[in-house]
């Protein structure tokens, strides 16, 4: 028998409630609620399931060693939250009474809020080379510190690679909710870039783009379509380069990956921990000593970094936090990615 889901409740949970529009709608329709009879088990300490689970209706009781350390009942604020939302779980979850439940697939999840939240272009700071188009566009890539990580092996292989194409003024270049396939570098001309929403389905200007700037690498490392679209505004010229080039030659020598070890010794270092996931998913349980910075405003918020601080960065899988690091790399500020996620970090180092 199915159970009838109430798609405006859903839209209260945490962190589902910071989608979009469009993506609760495809959301919602991946999802099934099921029962489960008193004193049976939703999941067990030690399981390793990767889904976010809440409670619709009933009473669950989290069980620890066979002792009740805590009663969540559906439709609380509480139950808002994922239950016990660790991997390996570290409590066992069990029906008090016949009680409704959904089980979201994390990593679904997790790459829903990492396509709605990347791309938030600084229009200011784009908008500012608006006159640069006399600039060579290869010195400005090459001059950003970014780039002296990058093996010249890899650079060179890059040039190699990059096809040029030639656009018409009015031409689109990427298409918004379109795959992920090639990252784009201005050679010459002027780009427009433009998000639809419900409320302006014909696209709210994001950014004026032009030589030297770059685009579409979101959707490459994040693995999802592309959040915004592209049009040319002049006559002009672009370098492309294929996913799987971007990714083996620039995005992976540009990130550092750091076990909780490593990243402690960071910290301890005078680093700083960075929580790039939604202030409800900090609030619910975060890194001590972290701040929180969500993806989404990364690129507004990142020259109130300083630039001669190193920063770990870290949120449920690394997916969050990947795209967060290469955001900061083109902004010549050295960050590290916490291997597994705020999971990783010992238990007595978190607060919730």
């Amino acid at each position: 028998m199915s159970i009838e889901i109430d798609p405006n409740y859903i839209k209260t949970l945490s962190p589902i409630n910071s989608l979009n529009t469009e993506n609760i709608a495809d959301l919602i329709k991946k999802i099934k609620a099921e029962v489960i009879q008193p004193g049976h088990y939703i999941f067990k300490n030690g399981d390793m399931d990767k889904a976010h689970v809440y409670v619709l209706k009933g009473k669950i009781e989290l069980v620890v060693d066979k002792k009740i350390i805590k009663t969540i009942t559906g439709g609380s604020e509480e139950s808002k939250q994922p239950v016990a939302h660790t991997f390996p779980r570290t409590v066992s979850a069990r029906a008090k009474t016949a009680t409704s439940v959904i089980r979201i697939n994390s990593d679904m999840l997790d790459i829903m809020l990492t396509w709605d939240q990347t791309g938030s272009y600084s229009v200011e700071s784009l908008e500012d080379s608006d006159n640069d188009d006399s600039t060579d566009w290869m010195t400005r890539i090459l001059q950003t510190r970014a780039f002296h990580r990058i093996p010249p092996a890899n650079i060179q292989a890059m040039f190699m690679r990059m096809e040029t194409t030639h656009f018409s003024p009015g031409e689109l270049v990427i298409q918004q909710d379109e795959p992920g396939d090639y990252f784009y570098i201005i050679q010459e001309g002027r780009c427009l870039v433009t998000r639809s929403t419900p409320a302006s389905p014909k696209g709210v200007k994001l950014a004026t783009l032009s030589v030297g700037d770059s685009f579409g690498e979101e959707a490459l490392i994040s693995d999802s379509t592309r959040n915004a679209t592209v049009t040319m505004l002049t006559e002009g010229s672009l370098m492309r380069l294929k996913k799987e080039d971007f990714n083996s030659l620039l995005n992976e020598p540009l990130l550092d990956w750091v076990d909780y070890s490593e990243a402690s010794k960071i910290i301890a270092e005078g680093g700083l921990w960075i929580d790039v996931r939604l202030p409800a998913e900090f609030k619910a349980r975060h890194i001590k000593n972290s701040i929180n910075i969500p993806l989404i405003f990364l690129r507004m918020k990142a020259n109130s970094l300083d630039p001669n601080k190193k920063y770990v960065l870290y949120c449920d899988t690394g997916r969050r936090s990947s795209a967060a690091s290469f955001l900061l790399n083109e902004r010549e500020i050295t960050s590290f990615i916490l291997k597994d996620g705020v999971d990783s970090a010992e238990h007595s180092d978190i607060e919730e």
